[in-house]
Parts: C-alpha cells; structure tokens; sequence
C-alpha cells in the first residue's frame, strides 16, 4: 500500500535581498516525508538546511526573504499559500519543531512549565491543570529529574542541556504530525544525546510522527534515519535511501563528508581529511556546480551547467555531471 507523504516539498526556491545582491538560498529543493519515516538532511553550516526548516513553518523573515518558486504540501495543503492565521494554527501542533538555541526560542518571564503548557492549553484545548500535568509528564519523558520542580523553574535556572531538553519536551507535548529537529542535540553530552535520540525513535513509531532531522551527527544518520539528503549551497546534491547513501555516495562532497569522520580504526598520526575551502556565497554560484572549485574530482564542464541529479540505483540520485558519464568510481 502507497503511503501518501505528511510533507512533500516540490522545487522549492527561496530568495533573499541583500546588499551583495539577491542570494538564492534554497534553490528547486525537493523532498517528501512519510508517516514514520525520518529524514535527515546534512551538510555545512549555511548550506540551507535550518532555511528550510524555516521555510517549513513559514518563518522566513519577509523582506528581506521570499519564498520565489515551487510548494511545501503538508497533508495536500500548500503552505506558502496560507495566511499567517492558519500556519499560527498549525505551528507548535501539527508541525512542531526543537531549535538550536534554547535560549533564544524560551521566554525568560514564564516558568518551563507554563511554556510547555501553554501550547498543549492552545493546540489540544486542555484545562490548565491538565496542560501542566502534560508538562510535567513530557520534562520526566525527555530525562529531566525532578521534573515537578523543574516545571516550576525559569529558563535562566537551569543548565544549556536542561534548556534543550525543555524545547524538545515542548514540541513532543502535543504529539505533532510532523517534527523538525535542527541539530537537538547540540548542548547535550553523549548519554544524553543517545536518550534524546531514542526519545524520537520511539515517538515515530509509536504516533508515526514524520521526522526531519537537521544534523552534522553521521552516527545517528546511520543508525536512525530511513533516508538522507545532502544541502550544499542551498541546493540538494544528494538524496536517497540512508544505506544507500552511505554505502555508496555518488557526490564528491557526500564523500568528502563521510571522509571526514573522525573513525576508531584510523591511524592515529595520520591527518584527518578536510574538503577545502569555504561554502561559497549565496550571491555569487556561477552557472556551475557550486562545489566545483573545491572539488578534486571537478573539469571544465562542470563551471558550464547545474548539474541533474542522475540516478543510481532506486530512490538513490546525486547531482554531479560526471556520474552520467560513470567517470566517479563507486
């Protein structure tokens, strides 16, 4: 049976004014998400990952952002096509998400309880007692301890890990349809990490949540996610089923990532390797590959074109021009 997908992003284009010029920082991105499934995008910071979040939720600050090109469909809904009204009504319910920064997304003024109870009061309708029986349940759910008193505590009393706990207690609360997770586990040390990790594991599984997962974690792509794609330069250069990806990436960039993985078995003397250079600037990609002059692999053709996405085998594709030549060697 053909599940349909809860998220199904299609040549998404987002655009932003600057002084330099206009920067295309999401440029025909598309990706779709099913009921359970979780999907993790990686790649260097400002690649457009956590702008696509944004876009997601309809948080693009406009001006001097746009969102200048395709659809986001949300259970067959087009949000770039809603009012700010109805996305208010599906934020923090339906579609939830757990930001980088704990500080900067609670509120100093209320206690972590009302935070959390407030939105089960706004989007599930309970009565205060309930919405912060509901906190207090979700603070113990995500590992915090003694979470009745916590409950009652302020943003600034507790610790950076206890703070990201709290957001991702408070985008569980209402069980949303979809989740968006930028890097979760930012603040947390290992064993925490490894719950938190387990935490949205069973949540997919239990309430087929929808799951995207904005990380630089390559372990916990391995071991949790059902598919990957590869942001560079606000494009997508890679995408297809996680095994798939890390057992044999087609993009020069997808293996100069995994190359990089600091590995138990390597040689300890040895450098660990590095992609040269910087993500280039949003105002300035060229008419080419955007990763083409930090590419070892790169020739004339590709500062010429954009690269298709070539398929691989399946779902499995990577936009790199010399794949449909097969001169990169899986």
């Amino acid at each position: 049976m053909v599940t349909e997908p809860v998220l199904d992003i299609r040549n998404l284009k987002v655009d932003f004014a600057t002084r330099r010029g206009v920067a295309h920082v999401l440029d025909d991105v598309s990706f779709s998400v099913a009921p359970g499934e979780l999907l993790a995008i990686v790649g260097e910071s400002g690649c457009g990952k956590s702008m696509t979040a944004l876009s997601i939720l309809g948080l693009i600050p406009s001006p001097p952002g746009k969102v200048v090109g395709g659809s986001i469909l949300f259970q067959g809904r087009d949000l770039t096509r809603l009012r700010q009204s109805e996305l208010r009504r599906i934020r923090g319910g339906d579609i939830a998400m757990i930001f980088q920064e704990p500080m900067t997304s609670l509120n100093p003024v209320f206690t972590c309880g009302e935070q959390i109870a407030e939105a089960v009061r706004l989007h599930q309708k309970a009565s205060p007692k309930a919405a912060f029986a509901r906190a207090v349940e979700m603070l113990r759910a995500v590992g915090i301890p003694e979470p009745e008193l916590r409950a009652r505590a302020y943003p600034h009393q507790l610790s950076g890990g206890m703070r990201q706990r709290v957001m991702i207690a408070m985008a569980l609360s209402c069980e949303p349809k979809l989740l968006i997770a930028d890097e979760p586990t930012t603040a947390l040390d290992v064993t925490v990490q490894a719950q938190i990790f387990g935490l949205l594991d069973e949540l997919r599984q239990q309430t087929g949540t929808a799951i995207v997962l904005i990380t630089h974690d390559m372990g916990a792509v391995a071991e949790m996610a059902d598919k990957v794609a590869v942001m560079y330069a606000g494009r997508i250069i890679e995408r297809g089923p996680a095994d798939a990806v890390l057992d044999n990436p087609g993009h020069p960039y997808t293996r100069g990532l995994l190359a990089s993985i600091p590995r138990v078995d390597a040689d300890p003397d040895a450098d660990l390797p590095e992609i040269p250079g910087i993500v280039p600037a949003l105002t300035d990609l060229g008419r080419g590959c955007a990763f083409a002059p930090r590419c070892a692999l790169a020739v004339d053709a590709c500062l010429a074109a954009q690269p298709r996405h070539v398929a691989m085998s399946g779902d499995h594709s990577a936009a790199c021009i010399q794949l449909e030549s097969g001169e990169v060697s899986a």
